[in-house]
């Protein structure tokens, strides 16, 4: 029966226009349910979860230093989930995006449900890593690889429209999230969390994705079998995963996405104690999150656009550029307009970040193998985010100086933007 009305759907719609659009509704719809995995929620909870946490071991140095040890559980448990990635790549290529979307939603719910029993340090690192591969890694990673499936010439901007689900939780889930803890206590948010996770994000994708256009007799784009040129093109050809691996592009590609990584991180799970001591008001701080998300959705298709018309090389570096402008810019805070301009160059930071995420490796490497390769890309981005709060947690304990170590930081994307504009497209060589 669901088949059925699956195909009845798909009918439905594509009379009318290319199903590509539904695709892209959504992909989007479940970037927002990557929330319950992402660094902008989590981060609200560290300090609950801090001061009830308990240590099996090293509990007076834990105890003594619990912003290190939540943020060593939180990036250690990030790690090693991160290296179940390139499997999940290659289960993407086998089952399709649609029946790897289904599951993680499931599985996501259930964490976050389970995640409200926590209190013990290991049991605290270990949901953190399932939270972290289901929602941050895993549903990202289907939701792009779906996209990049459908969409080519219009690539960029289409992982742009998609991406919007990212700062639309994050305009949305840190308020929402804030309210639960203050009615009902941060456990059972997560309960709530894990709910409405399963009820909203699972139903569309039950009746609505399609892992691929060639599956329903169409192209990607939308495009004609009188392109037949253009489409064996585009069906062909992509690197495989080893391949992938011997060019200085993926790895020049891999540098810069986990600097962005492991900063944006950095920003997220900080950002309400970093605008605090500033000064800001708690409220005014989360309040922050809003603006920051609804930059980043207005800057994401745009993004997408330029992406689409301009050197990729240029915009990779720009890209790291922006990264380093946040991470300056934080450090200048002192009033609610300062805030404002950071929230605002935060945005465009984060909607570069995804955007650039979902578009390089198909840009540069083909959609043949799409799924083994994003999902090394994607283990490594995880692996950067993973330690890229740890610095900075250091800093708070031992009462360093934070807004210089937010400036020191910011010299790891400036070097990587000039190895940016040493991007080449593997595809010409292997052309030649």
């Amino acid at each position: 029966m669901l088949n059925s009305l699956r195909t009845l759907l798909f009918h439905v719609c594509n009379r009318r226009f290319f199903y590509g659009w539904v695709i892209l509704a959504v992909t989007c719809f479940a970037m927002i349910g990557t929330g319950p995995g992402q660094s902008h929620l989590i981060g609200l909870y560290f300090e609950d979860i801090s001061r009830e946490m308990t240590f099996m071991f090293a509990a007076d140095w834990m105890g003594a230093n619990r912003q290190t040890a939540i943020t060593f559980a939180y990036g250690g448990a990030t790690f090693l989930a991160a290296f179940l990635l390139p499997y999940m790549g290659k289960l993407l290529d086998r089952y399709g995006p649609t029946v790897i979307l289904s599951l993680v939603i499931v599985g996501l719910s259930i964490t976050a449900i389970l995640f409200s029993l926590a209190r013990e340090w290991t049991v605290v690192a270990i949901t953190f890593g399932f939270l972290r591969f289901l929602g941050q890694g895993s549903l990202m990673l289907a939701s792009v690889n779906m996209v990049s499936q459908w969409f080519d010439k219009r690539r960029g901007f289409a992982l742009g429209i998609m991406s919007l689900g990212f700062p639309l939780s994050m305009a949305v889930h840190p308020p929402i999230c804030q309210w639960l803890i203050d009615s009902v206590g941060w456990r059972a948010s997560w309960v709530w969390l894990g709910i409405s996770t399963l009820v909203l994000f699972l139903p569309p994708v039950l009746f609505l994705a399609h892992s691929k256009p060639e599956l329903l007799g169409l192209k990607p784009d939308g495009l004609r079998d009188s392109d037949s040129t253009l489409i064996e093109k585009q069906d062909v050809w992509g690197l495989t995963r080893g391949e992938a691996l011997r060019t200085s592009t993926f790895y020049i590609i891999t540098a810069g996405l986990t600097a962005l990584s492991m900063l944006v991180t950095t920003l997220h799970v900080f950002f309400k104690g970093i605008l605090t001591s500033h000064g800001l008001e708690p409220q005014t701080a989360t309040l922050m999150f809003t603006v920051t998300g609804i930059t980043a959705a207005i800057s994401m298709p745009i993004v997408g656009q330029m992406l689409d018309k301009l050197r990729t090389d240029f915009m990779f570096c720009g890209g790291l550029l922006v990264m380093v402008a946040s991470l300056v810019s934080v450090t200048f805070v002192n009033d609610l307009p300062s805030a404002i301009v950071f929230a605002i160059i935060f945005g465009i930071n984060n909607g570069v970040t995804m955007t650039f995420f979902g578009f390089l490796w198909p840009r540069y490497f083909g959609r043949k193998h799409l799924g083994s390769i994003q999902g090394v890309g994607q283990m490594v981005g995880i692996v950067g985010a993973s330690i890229g709060a740890i610095p900075y947690a250091i800093a708070f304990d031992r009462g360093w100086d934070l807004d210089l170590t937010l400036r020191a930081l910011a010299v790891i994307p400036l070097i990587f933007a000039g190895v940016a504009l040493f991007l080449r497209d593997p595809k010409e060589s292997t052309d030649q």
